[in-house]
């Protein structure tokens, strides 16, 4: 059965909930076809969607009538975006991440206008999750203003079992496989859009080879890690953990006052140097998805020699998360999702960045020596009202890459997308639904 035949049922009752008036317009998605698949169930339940591709990786996973080719230079864009709203007489903005230029731009637009904004995030609650919030996410998100107590209080009566921390990130290999095929089509076949420009800091062809690089060294990287992994859990040692970021993510960038990953790398290698006992060791733990660009291991072992701390600090690439956390004394960040999975177990957490969990019930404000002299431990009650809350709201069970993680996706969100109330409203103002918690793709 295709995914049509298996959502149909699931959003056919929504075309008779006044959705034939909603006009969506899409602007960039996840690498992959997950944009184009959520249009289609859109489009099942009576809205109309339009989408607009900015490169040839766009209009690839597109295939579908509607589509907005912008092949003109950047600074026109605001004034064309406003030109589509009106002549498509869009209700309904819809893109993944609100950080780069042409989203920030184009929500603008939309909020002059009293539009609808509908904004796809990787998952807070990493990896059986997808993150849905309306107008912002990340240090745009609600949850930077909302307090814990009003959570709670929103929860009295909506008791649920607590799934357990997940293990790994989620649907890496698709997410890998898709992010090289759609830098290769921008690469190779881009002639229609002469005015493109990666939003990351580099070229197509440099973003292809990295991702092309990472596939070619799985098998190494995996021994490698292992190799780390291995001699730290069976070192003997205590540790603290630091979750690194990709340096060009939009958290990291637009969410925290670091102008690059060796400001923050040289900022815990002093605090430890500074404030932990001389028995204890510090492990940098990169994003699953850092590709090289910045060669790390080479930046935090040279920091860690220069401040005489050779032979305690480590660095390991990406892999699962859960076997380092469950050693750890305790987690440094900056805004990174994973500070989510230390705090699902307990460890205290220190974040220097905006982060949508950065609440002073469980995120330590420490100088961060007398962090590792001495770490607070989260109150792990009001976590766990946060986390139920989030899983009532904004994280919806899925993910955007494999087929299987599409599917569970698109069958919960399209009906959120569809109703009028945000989220959050609908929980905290008491007409919420309960829905299924937990996906794990097997």
């Amino acid at each position: 059965m295709d995914l049509s035949a298996k959502i149909e049922t699931g959003v056919a009752a929504a075309a008779g909930r006044g959705t034939a008036g909603m006009r969506f317009l899409m602007l960039q998605g996840p690498h992959g076809p997950f944009f184009g698949q959520l249009a289609d169930m859109l489009r099942r339940a009576g809205a109309e969607v339009w989408r607009v591709g900015f490169n040839r990786g766009d209009q690839v996973f597109w295939r579908r009538a509607n589509y907005i080719a912008f092949a003109d230079r950047p600074e026109v864009w605001p004034a064309a975006c406003a030109t589509l709203f009106d002549t498509h007489a869009i209700t309904d903005l819809v893109l993944y991440g609100d950080a780069r230029q042409i989203h920030a731009e184009a929500i603008a637009v939309a909020r002059a206008r009293g539009l609808r904004v509908h904004v796809f995030e990787e998952g807070y609650l990493r990896p059986y999750w997808v993150t849905y919030e309306r107008g912002g996410a990340n240090g745009h998100s609600r949850l930077m203003t909302l307090p814990v107590a009003d959570m709670h209080r929103a929860l009295a009566d909506r008791r649920i079992d607590q799934p357990p921390a997940p293990a790994t990130w989620g649907d890496m290999r698709e997410h890998m496989f898709y992010g090289a095929l759609y830098h290769f089509f921008v690469m190779a076949l881009n002639r229609r859009y002469p005015h493109f420009r990666p939003h990351r800091g580099i070229s197509v062809l440099q973003e292809f080879r990295l991702h092309y690089r990472r596939l070619a060294l799985m098998p190494w990287l995996r021994f490698e890690r292992a190799r780390a992994t291995w001699k730290i859990r069976w070192g003997g040692f205590p540790y603290h953990l630091v979750l690194l970021q990709l340096e060009h993510d939009a958290s990291f960038r637009a969410h925290s006052d670091f102008a690059s990953q060796a400001e923050f790398v040289a900022l815990c290698l002093d605090g430890f140097a500074e404030g932990a006992a001389p028995h204890h060791h510090l492990v940098f733990k990169a994003h699953p998805l850092e590709d090289g660009r910045i060669a790390l291991g080479r930046l935090v072992a040279d920091g860690a020699r220069a401040r005489g701390l050779a032979g305690r600090v480590h660095f390991v690439r990406g892999g699962k998360l859960a076997a380092l956390l469950a050693g750890a004394r305790s987690a440094v960040t900056v805004n990174s999702t994973a500070g989510q999975q230390a705090l699902w177990r307990g460890l205290p957490l220190r974040a220097f960045g905006r982060a949508v969990y950065a609440k002073p019930e469980f995120v330590s404000d420490q100088p961060l020596a007398g962090f590792f002299t001495d770490p607070r431990p989260p109150d792990h009650r009001a976590y766990r009202d946060y986390r139920q809350f989030l899983l009532e709201t904004s994280q919806v069970p899925g993910g955007f890459y494999a087929a299987r993680s599409r599917r569970h996706l698109i069958r919960h969100v399209v009906d959120m997308m569809l109703t009028g109330a945000d989220p959050y409203d609908a929980l905290l103002g008491g007409t919420a639904a309960p829905r299924q918690q937990l996906f794990r793709e097997n």
